[in-house]
């Protein structure tokens, strides 16, 4: 008996036209026009760097549209091919629709992901940093797992990775890793990821076999745009530079290229030793450390908002946002959203696709109900 699709057929249906909505496919459309228009305007390559930005938005909007259509159009043709395979009992057709319905379902919650990123810095790369805590050598192994996992979850959406600092730990692990990710929404989708995670296991250092517990951090900043100003002054950057480490490291540089920029105002250290030229290491740590310095004023200011609201709000990474059991029992759990899974070796493989949507559609819920109580609905 070949099952029929179509009830998963119609809510996907009707969850493309809500998000259509949200789009406004005609002021994009009307928006295109108008930037080709510009771009056929005489002398308009003259300003190599303002032309560049402009056809860049104009083809970002277009793969906007071009998706929505593509999805609209694979939506019908699976809702013909689910009619046919139940109609003639045609296993393989059927078998085919089911995977077509599951490829479309993931499109369809990159769409609706899209339109939850509405933030300033949301659409383009980020800079995370994963730092071990309390735990000693299991948190250094902890922050390792974590990097890879993140590493997977952004070679599987085709992201581009930068890792510039990642010195291994005193026995195991690492002792922090700082690195970029390039790629369209990389800075909204990985927001997900921000805070403390809390993995639970049997010690692999503990002759004992005792259960573990350990925590790490990872921060997630945007790679802030050109036209950004943060305003850095040199007499208060302390800037070393040293033989770079970590695994290959050693072998690889055979010169003082790693560079140690500290924030002398701040306490802000930024490391970076990828590269074999100390100038691009340079370039790269400053680039990193002008994003840390946007986020603390940003922090600082929404501090004092809500110091003057009254409130007394935790903006630190003071509690874990999910939790790793691999003992007693195997369970992944995001704290914010309820989302739990049994599979914990795909999750550690990179496969958090669940838990980066249920984040974002939780927040995108909390953020609805406060701006209804706020405005005294």
């Amino acid at each position: 008996m070949i099952e029929d699709r179509t009830d998963q057929i119609t809510a996907l249906s009707a969850r493309v036209a809500r998000i259509a909505e949200y789009l406004f496919l005609d002021a994009k459309r009307d928006e295109v026009a108008a930037l080709e228009a510009r771009a056929a305007e005489p002398g308009f390559w003259d300003d190599q760097q303002s032309a560049q930005s402009v056809m860049a938005k104009a083809a970002e909007l277009r793969d906007e549209i071009a998706a929505y259509e593509s999805i609209v159009a694979d939506l019908a043709d699976a809702e013909v091919a689910n009619e046919l395979a139940v109609a003639e009992e045609d296993e393989e057709l059927g078998r085919e629709s089911a995977q077509t319905l599951r490829e479309l379902e993931r499109r369809v919650n990159e769409l609706e992901l899209s339109t939850w990123f509405t933030g300033e810095f949301d659409h383009g790369d980020a800079i995370l940093t994963i730092i071990p805590g309390q735990g000693g050598l299991e948190a250094q192994d902890w922050a390792e797992m974590l990097l890879r996992m993140l590493t997977k979850f952004a070679q599987s959406r085709k992201w581009k990775v930068d890792v510039h600092d990642a010195p291994a730990g005193v026995e195991l692990g690492i002792d922090r890793a700082v690195l970029t990710v390039h790629g369209k929404n990389a800075f909204g989708m990985l927001q997900s990821e921000n805070g403390v995670h809390r993995l639970v296991r049997i010690s692999p250092t503990d002759e004992k076999k005792r259960r573990q517990t350990t925590f790490a951090k990872v921060e997630v900043l945007p790679v802030l745009p050109d036209e950004i100003e943060v305003e850095i002054r040199e007499e208060d950057l302390r800037i070393d530079v040293y033989r770079s480490s970590g695994p290959g490291g050693q072998s690889v540089n055979t010169t003082d290229s790693a560079v140690r920029i500290t924030h002398i105002p701040t306490g802000t250290v930024v490391t970076c030793q990828n590269e074999k030229s100390q100038l691009k290491n340079r370039e790269t740590a400053m680039q990193i450390l002008r994003s840390r310095l946007y986020e603390l004023e940003r922090e600082k200011r929404m501090a004092e908002l809500e110091e003057l609201k009254g409130e007394k709000r935790d903006i630190s990474f003071g509690s874990q946002i999910r939790s790793y059991v691999l003992y007693p029992y195997q369970m992944v759990k995001d704290h914010r959203t309820g989302v739990e899974t049994g599979n914990v070796d795909a999750v550690l493989d990179g496969d958090i696709e669940r838990f980066v949507v249920a984040y974002h559609r939780w927040r995108v819920g909390e953020e609805t109900e406060t701006a209804v109580i706020g405005s005294g609905e």
